[in-house]
C-alpha cells in the first residue's frame, strides 16, 4: 500500500516480530496483514437494532431489518442508539432498560462501539416531569443518569450527555421540564450538574456535549464549560443539511474555529438528502411537513458526490474522531427525508457505495509481505485491529500511534501474541 500523507495522522509504522514455540524467528515466510476494525469511528444512527436483537417484529419483518444490519455491519463500525426519554421511560419506573441492552450488547459482539443518545433534552423529554417542582426535576434527570449510565457500563461508554443547550433554556415551541431547569440553572450550570454525575457514574466514558447550533453561541458555550471546569471528551456537532450542503468552505470554517478548544470533535448527526431540498426560508426543520420526499436517481448522484467530499474532509482533519451518518435507511428517516445511505427496500444508494470504497478499500490496510531473516516484516498501516494470517494461523493485533514492535508466537497449531 503506497504512502498517503494526507492521512500520516491516521497511520502508524508497525514491527512485526514473528518466533515459533520455541522462540525461533520464522523466517522467509509469508504473512497477509489484515485490518479488520478502524480506531476511527464511522458510524450511523441505527435504531433498527433494537428490534433485530430483541426479535420482536414478525419473521417476514425481522428477515428485512437484519438483510439492512448486515449492510451496515458490513460497512461501519459505530453506532448510535436513541434514549429519548418519552420514549425509553413513557411511564415513571418503567424503562426500557432491557431492550435496549439487548440492542447494545448485539452491536457489541459484533465489534461496534455504542453510543447512547441522549440522557439530557429539552425535546423528547419525559412529560411526567411536568407534574414534579423544579427540585423534583432535578433530581429525577440526574437519578436518570445514575441508573441509565451505571446499568450500560461496559455496553455503552459514549453518551452524549446533553443536547442542544444553546436554545434549551429559550426553547418555546412547547412547555416542558428541562427547559424549566435550565432556566434556573443556566446553561453553563446545568451542563455541569449532568457532566458531574455522569462522570461519577463512568469514570471512563467518552462524554460529549451536542449542539446543531454552530454559531460563536456555541463556542461561547463551550468555553463557558471549560472554564467551569465541566469535564468535557469530545465536542459534538450536528450537521443536518436538509437545505442543501455546507460545502467545504464551511465545513473547513466550521473545523477550524471549533479545533481551537483541542478537543476531538464528533459529527454526530449528518444529514445530506438525496432528494429536493427543503426551502431555505424554513428556519426550523421540524416545520417542513410534506407527504413525499422521494430519492431519484439524480440526487442520489449529487448526495453520493457531497458524502465522499464531506467524509474526506472530516477523514483528513487530525480533530475529527468520529463521523455519524444521522439515517442509515430512507426508511423511517427523521423528516420523512431521503436522507438514508440505502433506500426503504434495503437497495444500497451511490453514497454507500462511495463510504464503502473509501472505509474499507481506500482508508484500509491489506498486504501481503515475507519476513526477513530474523522473522520481522514492517508496514504502515491505518489505526485500528488487525489480524495477521500466517498459512492456517491467524493472530490479532493493533496499530496504535508510536507503536511498540510486536513480538508474535507461532505454537504448535495457535497463535498467540
Amino acid at each position: 500500500m503506497g504512502r498517503q500523507p494526507e492521512f500520516a495522522h491516521r497511520m502508524s509504522n508497525k514491527t512485526i516480530k514473528l518466533v515459533d514455540g520455541a522462540g525461533n524467528p520464522v523466517a522467509g515466510t509469508e504473512v497477509t496483514i489484515r485490518q479488520t476494525n478502524h480506531k476511527f469511528l464511522f458510524g450511523c444512527g441505527i435504531f433498527d437494532a433494537i428490534q433485530v436483537a430483541n426479535k420482536n417484529v414478525p419473521a417476514d419483518r425481522l428477515t428485512f431489518l437484519e438483510e439492512k444490519m448486515d449492510l451496515f455491519l458490513d460497512v461501519f463500525n459505530s453506532a448510535t442508539l436513541p434514549f429519548y426519554w418519552a420514549r425509553f421511560e413513557p411511564e415513571q419506573g418503567k424503562p426500557q432498560t432491557q431492550e435496549l441492552q439487548a440492542a447494545a450488547r448485539w452491536l457489541k459482539d459484533r465489534r461496534v462501539t455504542v453510543k447512547g443518545h441522549p440522557l439530557v433534552w429539552h425535546t423528547l423529554t419525559a412529560p411526567w416531569l411536568l407534574d414534579l417542582s423544579n427540585e423534583e426535576i432535578l433530581k429525577a434527570q440526574l437519578a436518570r443518569i445514575e441508573r441509565d449510565v451505571s446499568d450500560f457500563q461496559g455496553l455503552i461508554d459514549t453518551w452524549d450527555v446533553i443536547n442542544e443547550v444553546v436554545i434549551m433554556p429559550i426553547f418555546d415551541k412547547y412547555d416542558n421540564g428541562i427547559t424549566r431547569i435550565s432556566k434556573e440553572l443556566g446553561r453553563v450550570g446545568i451542563i455541569k450538574e449532568m457532566f458531574a454525575r455522569t462522570r461519577q457514574c463512568n469514570p471512563g466514558a467518552t462524554l460529549l456535549l451536542n449542539d446543531f447550533n454552530t454559531s460563536i453561541n456555541y463556542e461561547i458555550l463551550i468555553d463557558g464549560c471549560l472554564s467551569a471546569g465541566v469535564p468535557i471528551d469530545a465536542i459534538g456537532i450536528q450537521s443536518h443539511q436538509h437545505q442543501g450542503y455546507w460545502g467545504r468552505e464551511k465545513i473547513e470554517e466550521v473545523l477550524e474555529r471549533f479545533s481551537h478548544f483541542g478537543l476531538p470533535i464528533h459529527f454526530t448527526e449528518n444529514t445530506l438528502t438525496s432528494g429536493h431540498l427543503m426551502p431555505p426560508e424554513i428556519d426550523d426543520l421540524n416545520d417542513y411537513q410534506i407527504p413525499e420526499w422521494p430519492s431519484t436517481p439524480e440526487f442520489e448522484e449529487r448526495q453520493a458526490r457531497e458524502v465522499d467530499e464531506m467524509y474526506t474532509i472530516l477523514f483528513k482533519h487530525p480533530r475529527v474522531e468520529a463521523i455519524t451518518t444521522w439515517n442509515f435507511s430512507d426508511e423511517g428517516a427523521w423528516l420523512g427525508a431521503p436522507a438514508g445511505l440505502v433506500r426503504k427496500d434495503n437497495s444500497p444508494k451511490p453514497s454507500y457505495e462511495v463510504l464503502k470504497k473509501r472505509i474499507k478499500g481506500d482508508w484500509s490496510t491489506n498486504v501481503t509481505g515475507r519476513t526477513d531473516d530474523n522473522g520481522i516484516i514492517t508496514f504502515e498501516g491505518f489505526l485500528g485491529d488487525y489480524d495477521l494470517i500466517c498459512g492456517e494461523k491467524q493472530v490479532g493485533f493493533k496499530v496504535e500511534k508510536d507503536d511498540e514492535p510486536a513480538r508474535l508466537t507461532i505454537s504448535s497449531g495457535y497463535v498467540v501474541i
